[in-house]
């Protein structure tokens, strides 16, 4: 299938927030770790649906960091075996895995995840996530956006997260700025280039 015909049967649906999305971590999580063991350093829920009072698409987006003993073939090849299909990312360092399940040839099923795989040192993601439920303004400035880009791109997601980035990219600069080494995972971290997200759609 075209990227169109694929986003025709997966529309950007936005919606607001729901208390079950925690519980669908929680249990993502649970069976994550269960997998990976202790080579998953950190299991975070990220994007719009881990900031309460944030209108979001119902899709749980998850950052799993694995050690940096784990090639990107070795986690593509792992978590495609118990289920997970690839949304991006290939085999070559760095590490910048999506994955995705809920997506099915009827369109969205009851439960929908993103997993975003990556090796400790970009936290980012979870930076923006902090700033957005520490300053109610900006979340809500960001809700106004996504909802005005649905209405523009609601069968476009690639121009939808494209139209977001200069917005996101801002925000996480002053998260940075503001938290420093919140999230900095000990030796794995130090040296790593700090990247914003981009690339790949967060509800």
């Amino acid at each position: 299938m075209t990227l169109e015909e694929l986003w025709r049967i997966f529309p950007i649906v936005l919606q607001g927030h729901d208390p079950a999305y925690g519980q669908w971590f929680e249990r993502a999580r649970h069976e994550l770790q269960a997998q990976w063991g202790p080579l998953a350093v950190r299991i975070s829920h990220i994007g719009s649906t881990a900031v309460p009072g944030l209108l979001a698409k119902p899709t749980v987006d998850i950052l799993l960091e694995l050690s940096i003993g784990v090639t990107p073939r070795q986690a593509l090849e792992r978590l495609i075996a118990s289920g997970w299909t690839r949304m991006s990312g290939d085999v070559l360092e760095p590490m910048r895995l999506a994955m995705n399940r809920g997506y099915t040839p009827r369109g969205y099923a009851d439960r929908v995840f993103h997993l975003h795989v990556r090796h400790p040192g970009d936290p980012d993601e979870l930076n923006f996530r902090d700033y957005l439920i520490d300053h109610s303004d900006v979340r809500d400035e960001y809700g106004a956006l996504k909802r005005g880009l649905q209405k523009r791109f609601e069968h476009d997601r690639e121009a939808y997260t494209e139209a977001k980035t200069p917005f996101i990219r801002a925000a996480t600069v002053r998260a940075r700025a503001q938290y420093g080494s919140r999230h900095a995972l000990g030796r794995e971290s130090s040296g790593a280039v700090p990247v914003v997200p981009h690339g790949v759609d967060c509800p």
